[in-house]
């Protein structure tokens, strides 16, 4: 077997001892190929399992191609035509990168809640501003929040959210088990009930079909004035123009977002002078632990692909999660 292991953003190197222990999984007679993005296209022509990212070029390249297992969350840049029609196996890191996703969109959010970002900007001069940024304080204790897919991220979510006093509701396209945080996971048909009734709105959900653009003028609409939306997982979700409105007309009261609609997002864009948003740039997916725990997901199914065994994280490339 030729695995073809491609570094990234999410997994920068691959040491030498994992090489070895990726050859052991895979079989002692494989062949393990480390290369870089760019120069992935000489060795694919025999490779039957990558780790990594396969772009359609890529794809093409790899008549052989049995099993991808992708070094991102997300796995929309998977699924153009020829690979979800293909019996290409594809596997994520999906159900690992809840944590570091959860803990930075409470970061964010603290940084709207407790003023955080607003006496940051104003460095010394916050002295004088004491009293205005007391008065704009919230306290979270007591408040709903409302969780958009409740998979590894939006699990994550609810816990911080309940450790925070808040209650939660949460709604899924599947039917997916409750939580200790979360009674009953609505369908998605509740998504109005559930904008209406919170007063924090955590989209922890992938992007589909049925996904992007879901938060418009008209859901935007449903929310309360005093709302704060938070998104650490995917910016198309949201209406660009349409978020930038609610924000400026006080139909929502802030954003705390780590994604946007268009990566980067341009520099004329409003988002990045309006006073009720704070921005980090798609960096949420960032922790000390990441690559760990995706390589021995990746070391773990190369085992089970051996005896035959089914495979953990394995995407539904026509659902794309």
């Amino acid at each position: 077997m030729k695995v073809l292991v491609i570094p990234g953003l999410t997994l920068p190197e691959v040491s030498d001892t994992d090489i070895e222990r990726i050859r052991i999984a895979a079989g002692v007679d494989s062949e393990i190929v480390v290369t870089r993005q760019r120069d992935a296209l000489d060795h694919a022509s025999d490779a039957e399992v990558i780790l990594g990212i396969v772009p359609e070029q890529l794809f093409h390249a790899a008549p052989k191609l049995r099993w991808v297992h992708a070094i991102a969350s997300g796995v929309d840049m998977f699924l153009y035509p020829e690979f979800i029609n293909s019996n290409v196996v594809l596997t994520s890191e999906k159900g690992l990168v809840g944590e570091h996703l959860a803990d930075h969109g409470f970061g964010l959010l603290l940084m709207l809640t407790r003023q955080l970002a607003a006496a940051d900007r104003m460095g010394p001069d916050s002295w004088n501003h004491r009293p205005e940024l007391r008065i704009q304080e919230l306290e979270l204790t007591g408040s709903t929040m409302g969780i958009i897919g409740f998979g590894g991220t939006g699990r994550a979510m609810a816990r911080r959210a309940a450790a925070f006093g808040m209650s939660v509701r949460a709604l899924d396209r599947d039917p997916v088990p409750a939580s200790p945080e979360v009674e009953t996971v609505e369908p998605v048909d509740n998504l109005n009930s559930l904008l209406a009734g919170s007063d924090v709105v955590a989209v922890c959900c992938p992007l589909t079909i049925d996904t992007r653009a879901m938060l418009n003028a008209d859901t935007f609409a449903q929310m309360k004035s005093t709302a704060i939306l938070v998104n650490v997982t995917r910016g198309e979700v949201m209406v660009e123009e349409d978020l930038i409105n609610a924000l400026k007309s006080g139909g929502i009261a802030g954003a705390a977002l780590d994604v946007t609609p268009r990566e980067p997002l341009p520099p004329d864009s409003e988002l990045w002078s309006l006073p009720n948003v704070v921005m980090t740039p798609h960096t949420a997916g960032a922790s000390q632990f990441r690559a760990r725990r995706n390589l021995e997901r990746f070391i773990t199914n190369l085992e089970r692909l051996g005896r035959d065994e089914p495979l953990e994280g394995i995407v539904d490339k026509s659902q794309g999660y």
